[in-house]
């Protein structure tokens, strides 16, 4: 069992063919590496020096063994070191030898590659930097390759640049321009050999001796039955080592002037999977290269610049694609910022006060709305059914509106009175142009003094429900109203103005500086604002701001005591009756006064749907009703309040009633289809067609079932928006940071949550160790952050939950568009909830748990996480706008939460979830969250030193991370592109879904 453990953690190294050590075949013959020979070149050389040649002595071979070093008792003459003795260690050893292979040391022209005029003596440079061919000998040190193979082991590296300008070529150098060949030795016998070509030096940025090496096309060649290539059989390495291929690095630090060696790096991927980030560690290593003086002196030119890697580093493709898409969204930000910015100043000196109104009336024909019944199958069937019955209403369908008609002129304000239930709501609705959810047939008109060619009418509604910023002033709402709904060529100078008028007009200006507040049981037990009367003429004077045409009210006085209710009828009496600007005023009264019911100029009396009056006020209809149907309803009695005596006789209407009105009607002439049109608009009948009558729009408001209508002019958000985009941003950011700096409770907690959880989170796991358990902590401490910012995320939920009714209604009045409240929503949001929150709960716990202890590493970390925290954030406000019912969204988001948690990773090894679910992985943000933090966490170069049964363990973190969780070493910038994906997916679902599905609908 602990073999087989071995086994698995420390696959390591490499081994025939006719010519070993990858020698070039000539003939018979093998041309063998420096300091190799033999008739298959296995044997290494046994004493002499590099510029013998062919004529060095060999190790000899045994019967039915290996050349041995160490059993041979081979030793190297003075001035040479390393195993096989090619590495010179003063330049005396090289000029003896030079001259020992029978040339002169004053020979100039003896030497490759010489110049005249120049220092040709031979050198020995024992740096780290090659300048023609450098041996390089060195003592492999890794704790778990010493704990199965404990004898000696070493490795011999030879690194040609230039072999132009070796002394002797193809013997003191082996190999072309840029290739590296490694034999390595095991109690002096050789196990593996490697080459790679397409080598560039890099010299760094430093001149303090170090050299890294970066080559290509790597291969190598496990020696069978040798120690590591099956000579021990539970330690095989020959299936690891001769797969090795890519790229190879070789990086050596200075030369310490001490002991005159290096530490260096032998860099692969699988050896860094085994080993760490560093590969394969190198100590001791000793260079030595014989080289003339003047390639020293010129700094080893041969007129090919390329010979050498420049100091700088390349930019990888990724990272230069990178930096293109980061460039690219930041110019396509800033022509954007340029155009809205262009187009904000086009409007502001656009011709246009923005304060002219038309005088328009309102008509109405044959209304009706049903709402389809459960037998209802669609809109198409609903139609068919329709036309066979001969009726509006088919099986269980329930008709809420029957042909009713009506209408108002400037100056007039209409009550539509009635019990409830009698359609009052709905009416004013449709005539506002809202969006309804049934079926409705009928005409509405809007009949204009002004030429044809005039624009459609400003309609403004006032719901029954005040709906209302809770934490901006009077005067603010007013003013945020007046700078969205107003054009830009109102100057803001002229929007104040307008606004203290409005509010001297509406008797609110003692309070104008006064904050809303939240009214009744709505506030949950905060602090209230002002009184409702008050928020009902705020919420009167946001639409009047507008300047709106036509003036609609659902129940404006609903709810309000006498004296507020009175206070709102002279409000909208003074509007109606403006000398200048007549408006008229159309509002639905529950249970009138008879003080509020005399301000009304005419009445609409309504009864299960259906219009019993429509003409003059005050003693009128009482005076119809004992004219035209004595006996059929009680007598008014003098004193009475009118009103109450019309919603009795509304309450339990004889049919008779109906019949009378439908019939006065027509023989006065003021059904508007009798006055307008010459083909009476009927149900069923094809309505989807607009047309102009007496330079009247009309609204053709047939619809089918699910409220997708067709209107030309309508009062909502397919209307086009009085100012630009960047208009509405500015404003809308304005708004909410005032609500940030006045409601800080959330942003506190946020902080102070963040600040606590982090000095638990750090003290939990401070400074985790680098232990095989450790290593687990370290990984459950990034798990816990995640799953931390997965749930605390749900407050952006509830912030959209919350806000939702106010941003339906400023969308139905044309405030601003979509996209500019989500983009504001976002902003404000994300940066100071969850971004700050964050930073504060990543940095406490980063440093305290003793994670990566480098810049880079750190600032990658928090890369992750924000990401992480942009797509949860994100992916809340999905689902607080796809469900109009916050409970069932928070459920969803919590579910999601543990749902992510299962497949991240941490709890299940991602390979053993079976093949039916192992696919949910890759639609889980936090799986990639965990995975990108980790390996930026192993790949710092984080080592596991353990001991298992008394047997030290010395391995790489990264290839701990695959065994126990699944994750891959190289999968960081992967995960990142695939949470921006997350990110930009669930950012379209938001704008898409509040595009097309938040809207108001009745």
């Amino acid at each position: 069992m602990k073999a087989a453990w071995y086994t698995l953690l420390f696959v390591a190294l490499v081994l025939g063919q006719a010519c070993e050590n990858y020698g070039i075949q000539g003939g018979s013959n093998c041309s063998c590496p420096t300091g190799f020979g033999g008739s298959s070149c296995s044997q290494p050389a046994c004493g002499g020096n590099i510029f013998q040649g062919t004529q060095r002595a060999l190790t000899p071979v045994s019967s039915g063994s290996f050349a041995n070093l160490t059993a041979a008792g081979c030793s190297c003459q003075d001035g040479w070191t390393g195993t096989g003795c090619n590495v010179c260690q003063n330049s005396n050893a090289c000029q003896s030898a030079y001259s020992a292979s029978g040339h002169s040391s004053s020979d100039s022209s003896s030497i490759a590659g010489a110049q005249n005029g120049q220092n040709n003596s031979l050198t020995c440079n024992t740096a780290a930097r090659v300048w023609a061919s450098g041996q390089m000998s060195c003592q492999v040190d890794n704790p778990t390759l010493q704990t199965l193979y404990p004898l000696k082991t070493t490795l011999n590296i030879i690194r040609t640049l230039e072999p132009s300008l070796s002394p002797l070529p193809n013997t003191t150098s082996f190999g072309s321009s840029g290739t590296a060949f490694a034999q390595l030795f095991y109690e002096g016998v050789e196990q593996f050999y490697c080459q790679a070509d397409s080598c560039k030096q890099d010299l760094g940025n430093s001149n303090d001796g170090s050299a890294n090496w970066e080559c290509s096309n790597l291969q190598c060649t496990c020696r069978p039955n040798t120690t590591f290539c099956g000579g021990v059989p539970a330690s095989n390495l020959t299936g690891a080592i001769n797969p090795l291929s890519g790229s190879l690095g070789i990086e050596c630090g200075a030369v310490d002037s001490s002991s005159n060696t290096a530490a260096c790096h032998f860099k692969q991927t699988t050896l860094q999977a085994l080993f760490g980030s560093e590969g394969l560690s190198l100590n001791g290593c000793t260079f030595g290269e014989c080289v003339r003086q003047s390639v020293i002196d010129t700094g080893g030119t041969t007129g090919d610049p390329a010979s050498e890697m420049s100091s700088g580093r390349p930019l990888s493709g990724g990272v230069i694609a990178g930096l293109a898409v980061v460039g690219s969204l930041i110019l396509i930000s800033l022509l954007l910022l340029f155009f809205g910015w262009w187009k904000q100043r086009a409007a502001k000196r656009s011709r246009g006060h923005g304060f002219e109104r038309s005088r328009v009336s309102v008509e109405w024909s044959d209304l009706s709305y049903i709402v389809p019944g459960l037998n209802r199958k669609n809109a198409v069937l609903a139609a068919l059914q329709r036309k066979k019955a001969g009726s509006a209403a088919v099986n269980d369908d329930k008709v809420i509106l029957d042909s009713v008609s009506g209408r108002v002129q400037p100056g007039q304000m209409m009550a539509i009175l009635g019990p409830s239930g009698a359609g009052k709501t709905t009416l004013v609705e449709l005539l506002a142009g809202k969006s309804k959810t049934g079926l409705t047939t009928g005409r509405v008109f809007f009949p204009s003094s002004s030429a044809s060619s005039s624009p459609p009418p400003r309609i403004g509604f006032v719901p029954q429900q005040d709906v209302l910023p809770p934490t901006l002033t009077v005067y603010e709402a007013l003013l945020f109203g007046a700078r969205l709904r107003l054009p830009e060529s109102v100057s803001d100078l002229e929007k104040h103005e307008k606004v203290e008028e409005l509010m001297e007009k509406l008797g609110i200006s003692s309070i104008r500086d006064t904050r809303i507040g939240y009214s009744g049981n709505a506030g949950g037990g905060r602090t209230r604002g002002i009184s409702g009367g008050e928020m009902r003429r705020v919420s009167i004077g946001l639409e009047l701001i507008a300047s709106p045409d036509v003036l609609i009210l659902d129940e404006p006085t609903s709810g309000l005591d006498s004296v507020s209710a009175s206070r709102v009828a002279s409000v909208l009496h003074s509007i109606a009756h403006d000398p200048v600007n007549p408006t008229p005023v159309i509002a639905s009264i529950h249970q009138p006064s008879s003080q509020l019911y005399q301000k009304f100029d005419t009445i609409l009396l309504l009864a299960h749907g259906r219009a019993l009056y429509s003409g003059p006020g005050a003693f009128a209809p009482a005076e119809y009703f004992a004219t035209s149907a004595p006996g059929t309803v009680p007598p008014y009695q003098n004193g009475y309040n009118v009103a109450d005596y019309l919603l009795e006789v509304a309450s339990d209407p004889p049919v008779a009633l109906f019949q009378l009105h439908s019939n006065a009607n027509t023989r006065s002439g003021r059904t508007p289809s009798h006055e307008h049109t010459s083909e009476k608009a009927s149900l069923g009948a094809d309505t989807g067609s607009t047309s102009r009558v007496d330079g009247a729009p009309s609204l053709p408001v047939e619809k089918s079932v699910g409220g997708k209508e067709s209107r030309m002019f309508k009062t909502g958000g397919r209307a086009r928006y009085a100012t630009t985009f960047l208009t509405q941003l500015q404003y809308l950011s304005g708004r909410e940071w005032k609500i940030l700096r006045r409601d800080k409770t959330l942003f506190f907690t946020h902080v102070a949550v963040s600040a606590v959880l982090g000095v638990f989170c750090g003290g939990l796991y401070f400074n985790t160790d680098i232990t095989i358990a450790g290593f687990q902590s370290r990984v459950g401490c990034l798990f816990f952050l995640g799953a931390l910012i997965a749930f605390s995320s749900l407050s952006a939920l509830y912030n959209i939950v919350e806000i939702r009714p106010l941003f339906l209604r400023e969308r139905s009045s044309s405030y601003y568009s979509p996209t500019a409240w989500l983009l504001s929503r976002f902003f404000f949001d994300m940066i100071p909830l969850r971004l700050i929150p964050t930073i504060i709960v990543s940095t406490i716990t980063y440093w305290m748990a003793g994670l990566a202890a480098d810049a880079a590493h750190f600032f990658k970390f928090l890369f992750i996480l924000v990401l992480y925290s942009l797509a949860m954030t994100l992916f809340n406000f999905l689902l607080g706008t796809l469900f109009h019912n916050g409970g069932i969204a928070i459920l969803l988001s919590a579910l999601s939460a543990l749902y992510q948690m299962t497949f991240a990773g941490f709890f299940v090894h991602l390979s053993a979830i079976p093949p039916v679910l192992r696919w949910l992985q890759w639609l889980c943000p936090l799986k990639y969250t965990l995975e990108a933090l980790s390996v930026n966490e192993v790949s710092s170069g984080l080592m596991i030193q353990d001991t298992l049964q008394g047997v030290p363990v010395s391995i790489s973190a990264s290839l701990i991370m695959n065994l126990l969780f699944g994750f891959g070493l190289n999968n960081y910038y992967r995960d990142v592109l695939v949470l921006f994906g997350f990110i930009a997916g669930f950012g379209l679902g938001v704008i898409g879904v509040v595009w097309f599905k938040v809207r108001e609908r009745r």
